[in-house]
């Protein structure tokens, strides 16, 4: 029997960035996304995969790609499917990929449906298959109908060979004069570690020039929780062999030219024969002649960018559905009063150091195998910062900044979601040297609420009521999260947690544009 994964290796990636319906927000990484990974499945001395791209495409399009993706496939085949988009759920719990023309409210019409894309997988004749989802509620790709904590993975996956990676997307807003909008595009933290541990080898943990699908899965997440990202990918496999889906490059794959060859020795012919040359150089000289010294200021100056903060925020939902304004007392560095920035005391000025000519860098020659080579190094008297400051402020002591208390007021947009970050440009510590200032960035959390739970934006909230009441139909009052109780019809015959919607009672939708769903689950008492 041929080695699992030894026939055809295919990728299909999907990624839908814009949407026709304005209940969806756009979304900035996707896209982005899709080429990354796409670049690196494909690089053959990476993963060497043929990488197929589906972008911004209707959801028709998007299923008969994946349909055919997974037809007339050979047993020995790899394939890999990557997902990134909106994730919807409609009234009875059920996954649902969107497309560029997706109905919010028309999902099992106008989205591809999860049950679609496990049917495929269940009649693929390819013994291995790795599905990784980057959207909203992925988690639930394998769960049951009603959200249960349960995965049933053999039912669910039908048969070995399948591998699911999964992250819940998070969403990253920065304020722009008075309105608050995404930042500019960058992958989302699940896909851009997937990226990062393929294309640098970085996730090949266990050093034997593989990757296999385990070791990416650990790699990004350890990534992730390193950062402080409040997501955790899940996995779910049913594998009896290693998938094996990338291997680690070779360092010549870099992008810049190996030391040593032409530009090596067109480099030694420049060197001035007439300054004297050390009689012992080691390696780390060569590459300091190439690649620039480690450990060097990357220029002249004193003067350098504060750095940036992140400030948490634990936020009850009704706050997030409402807006507000928090204010946070924060320790920091301000703009020296007395010098301005200046450094230098009243009345004095820095003086340039004459050694390095205020470069702040001075040239040595040094002899290696390659002949005598001119290296960069740091500026000893003034120790790399081309300036002497004689007379510095005595209010901050030459530093440029002062450190002080100060009350930040900082307003939360209605519609935030659990996992947002807020970026406030400039609103950080001034550098060292009176250099320009940091971000300031607020992480939000939704605190656990009693009654409702959220989904994007909508809202569930469960209602105990007798059986004989609800088999003839009846009323019951509904609580709402910000608009008191709602007299609600109840149809007759109604099932355990079977929901009701009720519409525009949900949260409201960061860009103003209406308000989620309320999500009514009647629980039958006895």
């Amino acid at each position: 029997m041929a080695e699992p994964g030894s026939g055809s290796r295919d990728a299909l990636l999907i990624a839908t960035d814009t949407y026709d319906d304005g209940a969806f927000r756009p979304l900035r990484s996707p896209g982005q996304d899709c080429a990354g990974l796409a670049r690196a499945l494909a690089d053959p001395a990476i993963g060497g995969f043929r990488a197929e791209q589906v972008k911004d495409a209707p959801a028709h399009r998007v299923m008969r790609a994946v349909e055919r993706f997974f037809r007339d496939r050979s047993r020995d085949d790899l394939l890999l499917l990557h997902l990134s988009c909106h994730g919807i759920k409609d009234d009875e719990g059920h996954l649902h990929f969107a497309a560029r023309d997706t109905d919010r409210d028309l999902p099992a019409s106008t989205a591809m449906p999860a049950a679609f894309l496990r049917g495929q997988l269940e009649r693929c004749r390819a013994r291995t298959v790795v599905v990784l989802l980057d959207c909203c509620y992925s988690g639930a790709f394998l769960t049951g109908a009603k959200g249960d904590d349960q995965v049933h993975l053999r039912e669910e996956l039908a048969g070995s060979g399948r591998v699911v990676l999964t992250a819940t997307s998070r969403t990253e807003y920065a304020w722009e004069g008075e309105r608050l909008e995404a930042a500019a595009p960058q992958p989302s933290r699940f896909t851009g570690a997937l990226i990062e541990g393929l294309a640098t080898g970085a996730a090949d943990l266990d050093g034997d020039g593989r990757i296999t699908v385990t070791e990416l899965y650990d790699y990004v997440y350890e990534s992730l929780h390193r950062a402080g990202v409040r997501q955790r990918p899940r996995m779910w496999a049913d594998v009896e062999y290693q998938v094996v889906l990338a291997r680690v490059p070779p360092p010549e794959h870099a992008d810049h030219e190996p030391v040593g060859g032409a530009s090596a020795a067109a480099g030694a012919d420049r060197v001035d024969e007439s300054v004297p040359a050390a009689e012992n150089t080691d390696f780390s000289d060569i590459m300091d002649a190439f690649f620039g010294a480690a450990g060097t200021p990357p220029g002249p100056g004193r003067s350098r960018r504060g750095t940036d903060a992140t400030l948490p925020l634990d936020l009850d939902l009704e706050d997030m559905a409402r807006g507000t304004v928090e204010e946070f007392v924060i320790d920091t560095a301000v703009l020296c009063p007395a010098c301005s920035g200046g450094l230098a005391a009243a009345g004095t000025t820095l003086e340039k150091c004459r050694d390095c000519d205020g470069t702040g860098q001075v040239m040595k020659v040094k002899r290696s195998f390659l002949g005598q080579v001119r290296t960069s190094a740091a500026c000893g008297p003034c120790k790399g910062l081309g300036t002497f400051l004689p007379h510095p402020c005595p209010t901050c002591d030459g530093d440029g900044r002062v450190r002080t208390r100060r009350t930040l007021r900082v307003r939360i947009p209605a519609g935030i979601g659990d996992g947002s970050r807020i970026r406030l440009a400039d609103e950080g510590e001034v550098g060292p040297g009176g250099g320009p200032p940091a971000d300031l960035y607020v992480d939000v959390t939704q605190r656990p609420h009693p009654r409702f739970t959220r989904e994007g934006d909508d809202l569930h909230v469960h209602v105990l009521l007798p059986p004989e009441q609800v088999a003839g139909g009846t009323t019951a009052f509904v609580p709402t999260l910000i608009d008191g109780e709602k007299l609600v019809r109840i149809p007759a015959g109604m099932r355990d947690d079977q929901a009701l919607r009720l519409r525009n009672l949900g949260m409201t939708r960061l860009e103003g544009q209406g308000r989620g769903d309320l999500f009514v689950h009647v629980d039958l008492d006895g």
